[in-house]
């Protein structure tokens, strides 16, 4: 009798303030590590793709401490952005996917991409296939929510994607239902944050976190009136505000660093500029939470909450005491992201699912009959 192949997939994640792993055993979880990275460290490097040898030392570092070698891993996986959008589902990473992720031509820099390009240099060093699942731009938006007030401008997704989906997927079955058939709000509330509305299984509208929109977090941003920021411009480099709406906005403008415990833990002291920094990002997180049950016309069968920073109480209190009208609450701390890039991969890996492959093209091709 035939003994069926065991893969391992390697998981690479890479976030604005961390880089995580996860090897797989087939749908088992061997092993999850992750180094947490202050904004000073990352902000050495005048560039996200600056990063990648960086990120890889760290990845071959974890691995041999858990004595795994590169060369005996089957499949790579890397979380994924920045290039020209995407359905969701899983994608072949190729070198056209990696050139455009490398390049940003979606418009988009953020440290997800890294998860694209570190794959593909683990692919190509060992001669192994590489995916990337659920980038942060997929683009399944309404119409209403392209459109801008300036003609030829449009708003282009780029938001979590990978772990609001997975979490919403789980929600939906933990109380019998389908993803499908479910109106959720998902904020995503971590190194960055970004709420979104999911109707029927189709993210239909979401902010912009890396883009200077939404709320402000730990290492962006968030909205800022354009005039002001006009005048800001007059003073400061264009290179800074970008790295600002991605890297170096948020708490490490305001604090110098991204470590939402050290300023936590000034809030817990009771010092009056980090109790009012804390409180007036989760009033803006509810702000925009509102604004997406607007976009769901009100009928919201749940607000979940997820991410790294829902290890603090207090941000789920603040919200409940603002949206708890809106639909009911659920909290899942941390992410569902190893999981949800290692389990539709080793469907293609056993032949059960066929991948997508990157056109190069956008997802949208602009109001068909319509000259905006």
């Amino acid at each position: 009798m035939e003994t069926k192949k065991t893969f391992q997939l390697l998981i690479i994640n890479p976030g604005s303030t961390s880089t995580k792993i996860s090897l797989f055993d087939d749908d088992r979880e061997r092993f999850e590590r992750s180094q947490f990275h202050d904004a000073p460290v990352l902000l050495q490097y005048p560039h996200v793709n600056a990063q990648v040898p960086f990120r890889y030392q760290v990845i071959l570092d974890m691995l041999a401490r858990e004595g795994v070698d590169p060369a005996q891993i089957d499949v790579f996986v890397g979380r994924g952005g920045s290039a020209c959008t995407q359905p969701s589902g899983v994608t072949v990473i190729d070198q056209k996917l990696y050139d455009d992720t490398e390049a940003a031509v979606g418009g988009s820099e953020h440290a997800a991409k890294l998860g694209v390009m570190l794959a593909w240099k683990f692919a190509l060093t060992y001669h192994r296939p590489a995916y990337t699942l659920n980038p942060t731009n997929v683009d399944e938006y309404c119409d209403f929510a392209r459109l801008t007030g300036i003609r030829g401008l449009y708003r282009t997704p780029h938001s979590h994607v990978l772990n609001p989906k997975a979490v919403a997927e789980a929600h939906a079955a933990s109380i019998g239902r389908r993803y499908e058939d479910c109106r959720f709000i998902v904020a995503h509330i971590d190194g960055g944050v970004t709420v979104s509305a999911h109707d029927h299984g189709r993210m239909i509208d979401g902010t912009m976190g890396a883009d200077g929109d939404g709320p402000f977090a730990p290492t962006r941003i968030g909205s800022v009136p354009v005039l002001e920021l006009l005048d800001y411009l007059e003073t400061h480099p264009m290179d800074d505000v970008r790295r600002m709406c991605s890297r170096s906005g948020g708490f490490v403008s305001l604090f110098g660093t991204s470590n939402s415990d050290t300023v936590h833990a000034l809030v817990d002291q009771g010092d009056r500029k980090a109790t009012l920094v804390w409180q007036t990002m989760i009033y803006q997180i509810c702000k925009s939470i509102g604004a997406m049950s607007a976009v769901l016309s009100g009928r919201v069968d749940a607000i979940l909450l997820t991410g790294g920073l829902m290890r603090f109480d207090d941000i789920t209190a603040g919200i409940r005491e603002r949206c708890g009208w809106i639909a009911p609450i659920h909290v899942y701390p941390g992410e569902m992201e190893q999981a949800a890039m290692a389990l539709p991969v080793l469907k293609v890996m056993r032949g059960q699912a066929v991948p997508l492959t990157y056109t190069g093209k956008n997802v949208w091709q602009g109001f068909e009959g319509i000259d905006l």
